[in-house]
């Protein structure tokens, strides 16, 4: 209900996975139960996401690769705002997903950061930097 997000992982050219945020398999979307919990509790941005009930792009296009296709490729992440439409300016992995990306042997991530913009994160950078995987606002 906040922000959309997709994910799509690639290697050589050719799609491995992709993702969506959305809930659980079995479970229903925020948007079909017209509530968000982390929106009704003005949760801010980045911060809290044990309420929410989504999974993100990253975590679904992950878990949805094999960890051998995924070893040196690249994950592209965009994100629209809901309310408006508009690209979500300064998007980034959140500290979990992080988490994931490095541990599923990708090599870099490419985030649409306005309709002409993209920024280029490099996973080797947030292993040297391990305070980088603390809560940075992400999403």
């Amino acid at each position: 209900m906040r922000r959309n997000f997709a994910a799509i992982i690639v290697k050589n050219d050719e799609i491995i996975s992709t993702g969506y945020t959305g809930a659980p398999r079995g479970r229903a979307n925020c948007s079909d139960l017209g509530v968000c919990r982390r929106e009704e509790l003005k949760i801010p941005r980045g911060t809290r996401y044990e309420l929410c009930r989504s999974v993100h792009a990253e975590q679904n296009a992950i878990i949805s690769a094999r960890r051998n296709d995924m070893i040196g490729s690249t994950l592209y992440l965009v994100g629209k705002e809901v309310s408006n439409g508009e690209l979500v300016n300064n998007a980034s992995p959140c500290s979990l997903c992080k988490r994931f990306i490095i541990n599923s042997g990708i090599d870099k991530v490419i985030i649409r950061d306005s309709k002409i913009q993209y920024k280029i994160v490099y996973v080797e950078e947030w292993i040297e930097n391990d305070d980088s995987l603390q809560s940075d606002g992400g999403y």
